[in-house]
């Protein structure tokens, strides 16, 4: 595709013969590659916006094309006289945008406002008047396009200029849109720049606006924008890409005739499809051969198979599976499983029998279109009459079509402490590249969490009460209780559980396990507002808290073995009347277990003889119960006295430092009668705080 401009007499009523006869549809990726692997002519396009016209019809069979002519006049008269730095008339811009877009199959008015998108930040006219004539929705686009325009490269201006790109595109995301195929061709008309700012742009667009193509499912503007960029900062590997592919083309290439037998195969069995071959960009290529080394000739390209409906998906991978020799670990299904950036194929590979290795790519023609255009063929999100709330430029809207990474991004971006967090948090966060739907139960409600992969109970209780998580002291992870660090993963249900007291915070080490910006944020601005807490959750380690009775031996278990010292054995601490074991140990002494105790089976592994044991007649019995507890003040001695309600001794009582605000105790106890056990268990479970008791 040209960027080159149009003049006045070009437009299409003014040249009946050019709209009469008919154009080949441009190719967006044909002509990007073009301009990489050689200079092109740079004669004017006759009639650009003949072009725009042609490309949207091909989408939009029904488009009322008058309102695009009326914005492309408005633009031209707007911008004449004014002249790019590459020496052409400044409406080849708008021109060149409007058409990419068009060639991805933006609606219309996605492509009127990108056609006046600089009229507003360049020229005399006013969103008023933009409003007036083009109404509310192109005018509440171009207002959001212009608050992001002219950005300043300087390092300090980089991190508040997204800032607010990321805000006005949280309200409409045809808003980046725009901004992107608006990089796009400024990436194309780079070369009038000195190279040391060609480099800083580069790497702005590589490290922010590919990897927001990317999230935005926009593949066709994103895989241009990769190689544009790795011709700039990576020039070396670039030239030696290019030689490959350029030596490639004089080759005889396998994939034609792998195609045409996928044609074959798929034609015999009935399912209707269309193959296409589907050559690799310049990046593809590069990490293809850092991957596989030395390159072949089905290595530069990719067979794309398209059908109708999603069964005719699985219809063709499994004929492909049979008529071919598959590679199994090249299968992906994104159909069942798609993409966070909303695409969907099945990918797999297979051999052929002359020993070529060809990837394949099924899909459907909407997912085809999907894949390409990512949210730019969601059309206009609020055609179904929410367009009301584009009546005051002012106010702010929610686009329905939002992804979830998207709302992250714009709910931690308020709480960024400064632009150079923001932008640093901002480049890690779009670096991420898989993301995971967790369901949220709290016990009224029921919905869904969406975090990026790797994310923990602490990512979830923020993303779900903000600042409330700092009261956060459990989690239950599909009905299990486990830690706040637990790492989450696609379809868990999390109940997440809040302290009372309003004066909990987080602990220090929740930094370690955060993942999210919102997250990671928030505990550090907690920590930062109360220093003597952090430094208090950050101490070192204490030694736990014994309080130690006197000991007895076996308490009323007996060995068949006379004049032996009897011990009951602390990983199972057997109490009347479990079935024991007893087991001679060092010294002579005989440790007595339950039957079922992982020990007893060891200790018959290794050829040991267990000797018999029984209880005596007494009822009393000794025990050593371990009670999970969330951390508050005052809960050993609600604990003790609970036991001594009972009527039980304390022999000896430990208290682990508090972990995440959870504290593990540990009781031996002398029981007067082995039957009162159970009362004794769910007595200490009623202490408030407690959730868990257990024989240890």
């Amino acid at each position: 595709m040209s960027a080159e401009a149009t003049n006045p007499e070009a437009h299409p009523e003014a040249r009946p013969e050019l709209r009469r006869r008919g154009r080949t549809r441009l190719d967006l990726r044909r002509l990007g590659r073009a301009a990489l692997l050689g200079p092109t002519s740079r004669d004017r396009l006759p009639d650009a916006i003949g072009h725009v016209a042609e490309a949207h019809r091909a989408h939009h069979p029904d488009a009322d094309l008058s309102i695009l002519r009326r914005a492309y006049l408005l633009a031209e008269t707007s911008h004449r006289g004014q002249m790019r730095k590459s020496g052409e008339p400044y409406i080849t811009h708008p021109l060149a945008v409007t058409l990419i877009l068009a060639e991805l199959g933006a609606e219309t008015t996605t492509l009127t406002a990108s056609l006046l998108h600089d009229t507003v930040e360049d020229t005399d006219v006013t969103l008023d008047q933009v409003r007036e004539e083009f109404g509310d929705e192109v005018c509440f686009i171009v207002d959001g396009v212009t608050k992001v325009e002219k950005i300043d490269y300087g390092a300090a201006a980089e991190p508040e200029t997204f800032r607010k790109m990321l805000v006005a595109t949280g309200n409409d995301v045809r808003v980046m849109s725009i901004k992107l195929a608006d990089r796009l061709h400024n990436m194309r008309t780079l070369g009038v720049m000195r190279p040391e700012k060609q480099a800083r742009i580069a790497k702005v667009t590589r490290d922010v606006l590919i990897p927001l193509a990317e999230r935005l499912g926009v593949q066709a503007l994103k895989t241009e924008l990769e190689d544009l960029v790795f011709a700039i900062l990576h020039p070396e590997e670039y030239e030696q890409t290019r030689a490959l592919i350029a030596a490639h083309a004089g080759e005889r290439d396998p994939l034609p005739a792998i195609s045409d037998s996928v044609r074959t195969v798929l034609r015999e069995a009935g399912i209707a499809a269309e193959v296409q071959i589907r050559p690799r960009h310049f990046v593809s290529v590069h990490r293809t051969s850092l991957k596989r080394g030395e390159l072949r000739g089905s290595d530069f390209g990719r067979v794309l198979v398209l059908v109708g409906e999603n069964a005719d998906c699985y219809a063709v991978l499994g004929e492909l599976h049979t008529c071919f020799t598959p590679v199994v670990s090249e299968f992906k299904d994104f159909i069942a499983v798609p993409k966070f950036n909303l695409y969907q194929s099945l990918h797999t590979a297979v051999a052929t029998p002359e020993g070529y290795v060809a990837e394949v790519i099924v899909r459907t023609r909407q997912m085809h279109r999907v894949a390409e255009a990512g949210v730019v063929a969601l059309g206009n999100p609020y055609a179904t009459g929410t367009a009301d709330a584009a009546a005051d430029p002012d106010e702010e809207r929610v686009d329905p079509t939002r992804p979830g990474w998207l709302s992250r991004l714009l709910d931690w971006q308020q709480s960024a402490p400064d632009p150079d967090t923001f932008w640093s948090v901002l480049r890690a966060e779009l670096a991420q590249d898989r993301e995971i739907t967790v369901f949220r139960d709290d016990g009224s409600a029921t919905g869904t969490i969406s975090l990026p992969a790797g994310a923990s109970c602490i990512d979830a209780a923020y993303a779900q009460h903000g600042e409330a998580a700092h009261g956060c002291i459990g989690a239950r992870v599909n009905g299990r209780l486990t830690s706040l660090s637990s790492p989450l993963s696609d379809g868990d249900t999390v109940q997440l559980l809040l302290a009372q007291d309003a004066s909990s915070g987080p602990a220090a080490e929740w930094l370690d396990h955060a993942r999210t910006p919102a997250a990671r944020i928030a505990i550090s601005s907690w920590l930062e507002s109360h220093p003597d807490r952090a430094m208090a959750t950050t101490s070192a380690a204490r030694a736990p808290l014994s309080v130690i009775g006197a000991r007895g031996g076996g308490g009323n278990a007996v060995a068949d073995l006379p004049d032996a010292t009897v011990r009951l054995a602390g990983c199972c601490t057997p109490v009347p009347p479990d079935a024991v074991a007893g087991f001679v140990v060092r010294g002579g002494a005989v440790t007595v277990h339950r039957i079922h105790c992982a020990a007893v089976a060891q200790m018959r592994a290794v050829g040991r003889t267990s000797v018999a044991v029984h209880w005596r007649a007494t009822a009393d019995c000794r025990v050593t119960l371990v009670a999970e507890s969330f951390g508050r003040p005052h809960l050993l001695a609600d604990l003790t006295e609970a036991i001594a309600r009972e009527g039980v001794e304390v022999v000896s009582a430990t208290v682990e430092p508090p972990v995440e605000q959870r504290v593990r105790h540990t009781y031996t106890l002398q029981l007067p009668d082995a039957g009162g056990l159970p009362a004794l268990m769910r007595a200490m479970r009623d202490v408030p705080g407690v959730y868990d008791v257990k024989r240890a």
